[in-house]
Order: C-alpha cells, then sequence, then structure tokens
C-alpha cells in the first residue's frame, strides 16, 4: 500500500465568508449579515464559527459595498483575532452575483492559501467542527468537499403545477457550507467560462459543470441558512438554549492547526 503523502507543515486555509446578500425575504430592509440574532449580528455568528474551528490563517469577509456596519464589525472581529493570535481578517466588496462576490473573496486572498473554504454568513450557526471535517477532507487530496446532509420530507419534481415525479429520498442531499476547495482548482473554475452560467448558485456546482469529482463529508443540521423570519426565530432559540457557548475560541495553538481531531 503506497504511503500517504507527507507534508512538512500543513497547508494554509483560507475562509471565503460570503455576506453580501440582501436579506429581502427576512423583510428587515437590510443586510441579511446585519439582521440581529441574539443580539449579535449574523455576521459575527459566522465569524465566531470560523475562528473556533481554528482551520483558518486568512478569513476574506465579502460585504455589500459601503456597509459601514459590516465593515465594523469585521474590524472588531480583526483585532481579537490579532489578539488572540487568530487568523488575519480582511473584507472586500462584493459583486452582483454570488459568483463574482467569491471572486473577489478569492482575489482578496494570501497567493500561498491551498485550501479555500467558502461560507454563507447566512450559515451563522455552522458548528466548528464542519469547518474542520470539510478542510480535512480537502488536505486529504479531494479537489472538491461540501457538507451535507439527508433529506428528511418527500420531494416532488413539479412542471407546470402538476406532479411529474417522486425521485428517491434516499440518494438526495441537502447541501451546507462551508464548502471546501483546491484553491488551484477553485482559481481556475472562477477563471472558466463556467463561471458566467447564471443558473451556478454555489462553488460545488461550478465544479460540477468543469467534471471535477465533489466529495461530501457529514453536515449538521444547525448549519442551517437564516432566510425567512421562521428560519431567524429558530436561531434565536438555539442561541438562547445554547447560552452561545458554542462559538467559544480556541487556544493560539489551536487556532494554527486545520487538523485538529474532534
Amino acid at each position: 500500500m503506497p504511503e500517504k503523502k507527507q507534508h512538512p507543515h500543513p497547508p494554509a486555509v483560507g475562509v471565503i465568508v460570503v455576506a453580501a446578500g440582501s436579506g429581502q425575504r427576512l423583510g428587515h430592509g437590510i443586510p441579511k449579515a446585519r439582521v440581529l440574532c441574539g443580539g449579535r449580528t449574523l455576521l459575527e455568528h459566522a465569524l465566531d464559527a470560523v475562528a473556533a474551528s481554528g482551520v483558518a490563517v486568512a478569513v476574506v469577509a465579502v460585504l455589500p459595498p459601503d456597509d459601514p456596519v459590516l465593515t465594523a464589525v469585521v474590524a472588531r472581529a480583526a483585532g481579537a483575532a490579532r489578539d488572540g493570535a487568530g487568523p488575519v481578517i480582511s473584507r472586500v466588496d462584493g459583486g452582483a452575483t454570488r459568483v463574482a462576490s467569491v471572486r473577489a473573496g478569492l482575489s482578496a486572498l494570501p497567493s500561498d492559501v491551498e485550501i479555500v473554504l467558502v461560507h454563507d454568513a447566512a450559515r451563522a450557526l455552522t458548528p466548528p467542527a464542519v469547518f474542520r471535517r470539510v478542510a480535512e477532507a480537502v488536505h486529504g487530496g479531494a479537489p472538491a468537499v461540501i457538507p451535507v446532509v439527508a433529506v428528511a420530507d418527500t420531494i416532488k419534481i413539479v412542471r407546470s403545477g402538476t406532479v411529474e415525479s417522486t425521485p428517491d429520498r434516499s440518494g438526495l442531499r441537502a447541501v451546507q457550507t462551508p464548502q471546501g476547495f483546491a484553491a488551484s482548482a477553485l482559481r481556475s473554475a472562477h477563471a472558466g467560462v463556467a463561471a458566467a452560467n447564471p443558473g451556478i448558485t454555489d462553488d460545488a456546482m461550478l465544479m460540477e459543470a468543469l467534471g471535477v469529482p465533489v466529495q461530501v463529508v457529514d453536515g449538521d443540521p444547525l448549519a442551517f441558512k437564516v432566510t425567512t423570519p421562521l428560519d431567524l426565530a429558530v436561531a434565536e432559540a438555539v442561541i438562547a438554549l445554547r447560552g452561545d457557548g458554542a462559538g467559544t475560541r480556541p487556544t493560539p495553538s489551536q487556532s494554527r492547526s486545520a487538523h485538529d481531531t474532534e
């Protein structure tokens, strides 16, 4: 059996936190990442989860242009990370589409980053363990990795108001973030023609369009996306129940390791 390739140092991991969405379905009239949940913005919760995972050397938050509130959130997180020997945290303006926003985040990451995780700020309560699972799978050789959970509902394919078919639920999975990629593969994908397809809704789909195999790892029910008022109410309840202790920051030594075990 061939020996696993040994790395003298763990590969550098960068995390892009996409927080440029308008949040219209939440109905607050402000960007979704600014919405308060448990007294703190969704972006703050998301950045805390990244920091607590200990996977990243660099984090780029992709924000709506000229948003002083979210810019201040990132500045506070960057200061706390410096004080705690955490990742370098910065911000960049997002684009008109998700693909454009991720591309902006990629451009802002250090060139020596070898693994990139792309995370939605709206999945603000994602447990740190999910970040570690995704990063570890990419480090193990997968060019693209997504966290998934089983689908509980029966799914119908509907055309023109009529059920066309019912797919086998056992093979269906709901996709979450962070999604992880070899940095070189993700950069190449965003430089290709497939990235211009308006039907591309996430980076894994972009990889699929290029024929890149996408591996799955276990997601977590808490990594749900806060999109509607009901989602926000659920998130508030989760924070109240846990006392917001799940986002505990790691020690400086943990912050530098992308391969901590649970």
